[in-house]
């Protein structure tokens, strides 16, 4: 389980990464701001001059190293609630990969991952619909005690982890 943490300052419309992260967890990121950039309507985040704020991105866990493209739905709902002040329920996890049009991708290790999030308390998971048939690897007493949403899409998302929204 990972926590991504996002804060915003005035600046030059820089991005930092750190935590340790490899190249795919980096380009997760940017591809999640890219998003955020391109649809700001959408993400609640008008009013924001991305040339004038600096963004830094930090995945917290010392130097254990991080990668890999689970993360990204992860990214875009951090960077998007730092960006619109909207806070993200305490507990809610989630995965998937995005790609530049929001679409949320399939990605392995969902037995590993709910396991993970249910032993640190989670109690609602969202993951990529094409991930629904990976439930069946994890035990039916397990699976009823998690409550599980699937996605499409990242704008799917916001319904599901915004402490201000109604779900």
């Amino acid at each position: 389980v990972l926590s991504v943490e996002v804060t915003l300052m005035k600046g030059k419309g820089n991005l930092t990464l750190t935590g340790s992260l490899g190249e795919v967890m980096k380009e997760s990121a940017q591809a999640a701001l890219s998003y955020a950039r391109s649809h700001q309507g959408e993400c609640h985040i008008n009013g924001i001059t991305f040339e004038e704020q600096d963004i830094h991105v930090h995945v917290p866990a010392g130097a254990v190293p991080k990668d890999g493209p689970s993360a990204g739905v992860t990214m875009a709902t951090a960077l998007v609630s730092a960006l619109s002040s909207r806070p993200v329920r305490k507990n809610v996890a989630m995965t998937g990969e995005i790609t530049l049009r929001g679409k949320v991708l399939e990605v392995g290790g969902i037995k590993e991952k709910v396991l993970a999030a249910r032993r640190s308390g989670i109690k609602r998971v969202v993951l990529p619909r094409q991930n629904a048939k990976d439930l069946l690897d994890i035990p039916e007493p397990l699976r009823e005690t998690i409550r599980t949403t699937f996605i499409d899409s990242i704008s799917d998302v916001w319904a599901h982890v915004f402490a201000d929204e109604a779900s």
